[in-house]
């Protein structure tokens, strides 16, 4: 568990360049794709922690093997109201990702791209992008207080 939230905390490190330096340098939606991408890998991360911490409490008994039913699981055994925005702005996020999508104003600074989905239209942009670069750092903030207690015992 503890392995996996040093990898959720090396992944937020490559988000965090993406989003402040390659995304200021290169505004192409190529890079809000990988972005997007890191912000999945690091909830990964992040959910394979906090359900091997859940294990450890026998909160859980297996972990599944597939990414979704790992963060359902998660959503459901976490009582906590915000935590469940995170999980479901993960599964969205994997959805987003597999989705056709347009660009719009590449190389300046409202680059956007569009994905079509489920029949709605979502614009993708720096500052949408910020939200959920922040949202990452908050569920990292609450993993590592489920982890901290862990540490002490290795």
């Amino acid at each position: 568990m503890i392995e996996s939230y040093k990898e959720s905390i090396e992944e937020f490190k490559r988000v965090d360049h993406l989003f402040y330096v390659s995304l200021k340098y290169t505004r192409t939606v190529d890079v809000i794709r990988s972005v997007v991408g890191r912000i999945i890998s690091t909830f990964e991360y992040s959910i394979d922690a906090l359900l091997k911490c859940m294990k450890e409490e026998k909160i859980i008994e297996d972990l599944p093997n597939n990414p979704v039913e790992k963060a359902l699981l998660a959503k459901e055994k976490c009582g906590n109201e915000e935590m469940h925005e995170y999980f479901d702005n993960y599964l969205n996020l994997r959805k987003l990702m597999k989705a056709e999508y347009t660009k719009r104003e590449e190389y300046r600074r409202h680059v956007t791209m569009i994905v079509n989905m489920e029949g709605k239209t979502t614009d993708i942009d720096i500052d949408l992008l910020k939200e959920y670069y922040e949202q990452v750092r908050k569920f990292l903030a609450y993993i590592k207080g489920r982890v901290e207690k862990y540490k002490e015992e290795e």
